[in-house]
């Protein structure tokens, strides 16, 4: 399968942004103008919260310029239930008692986790295969590839069943079910995880905890004061370095 581009625009640093649609999700590609079949260049997916691509887009397109900078092509997908896809029961019933829990300064339960985070993984990582498949027979997009961002447990399900993923950088802001720490032990391949301390809706020793557990050789915690939104604008670059260090 090859993705359906349904729209494109060049942007004003040369970076081609195309959208594109395989079966019933859709995604955004980003390709440096160096990028062609005569030299193909490798690509790097951009993972991200269920929050859907128009209120994240602005986000994703600074991190795809930066990539396209650096040599990179970068490629996200909308995730199930998020954007214009259909509405997922479960997944927002799942939220609403997250977020009664938090409001009212409760532990959030295991249970709660669980049935907010699993079901979304195991949902969004064929789906990110099979764009994985899609993007890698387009003759500009020779690979290795790399995986960069959240939801960190999609990006641990991807780094263990997905031999394509040569390097992951994880953003350690979302919730983990213990489920995952299994699947973090099976993780080989390089990772550079960025924590913010002071994130107010991480569980910051599950996070360390999910550091600890990876089994990879090579694996770098980059630790920064303040919450959520507050990522220091060096720790991007700290980040394409470790991709233009394993990718290229």
């Amino acid at each position: 399968m090859t993705p359906h581009f349904t729209s494109e625009q060049r942007l004003d640093d040369g970076v081609l942004e195309r959208a594109f649609a395989l079966g019933d999700f859709p995604g955004i590609l980003w390709t440096p103008a160096s990028a062609s079949a005569s030299a193909p260049v490798p690509l790097i997916l951009l993972g991200h919260p269920p929050l859907g691509l128009h209120k994240m887009y602005p986000r994703l397109v600074a991190r795809a310029r930066r990539a396209a900078a650096d040599g990179f092509a970068a490629a996200t997908i909308e995730l199930p239930g998020s954007g214009d896809r259909p509405r997922w029961t479960a997944a927002e019933q799942a939220r609403a008692e997250l977020r009664q829990a938090m409001e009212a300064g409760e532990p959030v339960s295991d249970e709660i986790i669980d049935a907010l985070v699993l079901p979304l993984v195991d949902k969004a990582v064929p789906e990110w295969q099979v764009a994985l498949d899609a993007l890698l027979s387009l003759p500009e997009i020779g690979g290795p590839v790399g995986y960069s961002g959240g939801v960190i447990s999609i990006g641990v399900r991807l780094a263990v069943v997905e031999p394509r993923i040569a390097a992951a950088g994880f953003f350690a802001g979302s919730l983990v079910p213990r489920a995952m720490f299994e699947g973090a032990r099976q993780v080989t391949i390089p990772l550079h995880v960025l924590l913010q301390w002071d994130d107010e809706g991480n569980d910051r020793q599950a996070a360390l905890d999910l550091f600890d557990a990876f089994g990879s050789k090579e694996k770098s915690l980059h630790a920064h004061m303040g919450g959520h939104t507050g990522v220091p604008r060096f720790a991007g670059d700290a980040a394409a370095q470790f991709f233009t260090r394993h990718l290229k």
